[in-house]
């Protein structure tokens, strides 16, 4: 994409603004037809704060139990299953923590969720910078990389959410939700040059905007932007 004039200075000018450290990423793979998910998830969901974000991502592949998740949507899995491939787990389950994108564990290991918190705030000490105009993100220098990471827009509902379990292994639950994902999209690559991005329009009102920079395969974060 050719960037404007004053689009590319203001690129320019990113390494200057000074950013707050980003938030830890905290991603859950869970699905309201899981049975194990119903209490091992809400402690997940509690970490939201200034420095974890957790992002609920709910799965399809248990709708054969009897109940469709009414959040699930098949990029969801497919993103798991690239993680799946990423630690070598032989298969995809919930519920499932991802921190990072640097390690996983079982939603209900919380010491080992802890640890890898700690491991990822660490890790991204000196972000690329990033900068939100309007419906542009422009994603400035950093360390050039062997292949492009990938950069996402993710767009979640901060709200918290109510759902009535009618079939399934939760029949008859009702289960609560924060940070639920509506929207998944790759807008595009980054290896290190500055770079601009336009963003599709919100398909839903009163969602909240992240950019991720993503090594790609599903690596380690680089890099967040919440809007």
């Amino acid at each position: 994409m050719r960037l404007g004039l004053l689009t590319f200075v203001a690129v320019l000018t990113l390494a200057s603004v000074a950013q707050a450290r980003p938030p830890v990423v905290v991603e859950l793979y869970t699905s309201q037809g899981c049975g194990a998910c119903a209490d091992a998830s809400g402690p997940i969901i509690d970490m939201a704060g200034e420095e974890i974000l957790p992002l609920v991502f709910s799965v399809d592949y248990w709708d054969y139990l009897g109940w469709r998740d009414t959040f699930a949507k098949p990029e969801f899995s497919a993103r798991q299953r690239t993680y799946a491939e990423r630690f070598e787990d032989r298969t995809v389950f919930t519920p499932q923590v991802v921190v990072g994108g640097m390690g996983q564990a079982m939603a209900s290991e919380t010491k080992t969720v802890d640890r890898l918190i700690r491991s990822a705030a660490r890790a991204m000490a000196d972000p690329p910078q990033i900068l939100m105009q309007g419906n542009r993100v422009l994603v400035g220098t950093g360390t050039r990389l062997t292949a492009p990471a990938d950069v996402w827009l993710i767009r979640y509902d901060p709200r918290g959410q109510l759902v009535d379990v009618r079939k399934g292994e939760n029949q008859g639950r009702t289960l609560g939700y924060r940070n639920v994902v509506k929207e998944l999209v790759r807008i595009g690559g980054w290896g290190g040059k500055p770079v601009a991005f336009d963003l599709p329009a919100a398909k839903e009102k009163g969602l909240e905007t992240l950019i991720m920079i993503q090594q790609p395969k599903g690596g380690p974060v680089l890099a967040l932007l919440a809007d």
